[in-house]
């Protein structure tokens, strides 16, 4: 029995008949505009435009918008430019790798919180260049280490770090207390980073390489300091007469995650 309303084969328009050109009894390809990607996958030329049209596009949407904001970053209150030591303390964890075992970028998990502090603001990598965030955790994050542990800590653990962490994994960095360093060019630091836009003044760069010597030195006039950059840690760091890279590093870890007084900070909804 055949079923009418079924029209046979060789009746059916949508079906290939022997002699047009494709293979009997299958449905022809519907050529709709989504279906034309063929034309890009057989000719790379042409993809390689196509692409470059999509990705020339969604570059415009994404970019185009930050020329209208004067600002992309929110300020929060007691985030400041690097004091000259620190500035050089950080060039100096730049220089030894150290963010390619610690990151500086605490994430909004609970884990993380929990264990590091406050989750990272934009504010706090503002004047970092580059930003130190790291991709890599062999070693925990460093976002927050300011204050943790002892001047003392840091330099025996810099000098031999299994003595303080035994299954740490950590090279040792005994000669940074070995490698003294002066203000010399303190001074060209401070005025590169004023170019790229870390807000120094005219004034802190004529005074960086007294602000540098002086961090180091308790008694020394620390008033001028303290007023550039306030909140800035005065003492010997590694405990030698000298002053050492020792000393810069530790400076630049202690000051992390101490700019902004958290107990007092109120996250607002476009954070």
């Amino acid at each position: 029995m055949t079923n009418e309303k079924i029209p046979s084969a060789e009746n059916d328009p949508k079906v290939v008949q022997p002699g047009d050109g494709g293979i009997p009894n299958e449905m022809p390809h519907h050529r709709k505009l989504l279906d034309r990607h063929a034309i890009l996958e057989r000719n790379a030329t042409l993809l390689m435009v196509v692409s470059f049209l999509v990705v020339t596009i969604g570059g415009i949407v994404e970019i185009a918008p930050l020329f209208w904001l004067e600002n992309t970053i929110e300020e929060v209150e007691g985030v400041r430019p690097y004091s000259p030591l620190e500035l050089t303390g950080r060039d100096i964890y730049v220089r030894e790798g150290c963010y390619v075992c610690h990151s500086q970028m605490i994430r909004p998990m609970r884990d993380e919180v929990e264990r590091y502090g406050h989750y990272s603001l934009a504010a706090e990598s503002m004047y970092d260049h580059p930003h130190q965030w790291g991709s890599k955790r062999t070693g925990p994050d460093v976002a927050r280490v300011g204050g943790r542990y002892s001047d003392e800590w840091h330099v025996d653990h810099f000098t031999d770090p299994q003595s303080v962490v035994p299954e740490s994994v950590m090279p040792k960095y005994d000669y940074l207390k070995r490698t003294e360093i002066n203000a010399d060019y303190v001074g060209d630091l401070v005025k590169t980073h004023a170019f790229v836009g870390v807000p120094y003044t005219d004034e802190m760069i004529a005074a960086a390489q007294e602000d540098f010597r002086n961090q180091v030195d308790p008694d020394a006039d620390i008033d001028g300091l303290l007023e550039r950059y306030p909140g800035a840690q005065v003492r010997n760091f590694d405990g030698q007469p000298e002053l050492t890279e020792m000393d810069a590093l530790i400076a630049y870890l202690q000051m992390l995650g101490t700019m902004v007084d958290f107990s007092t900070f109120i996250a607002d909804a476009s954070r």
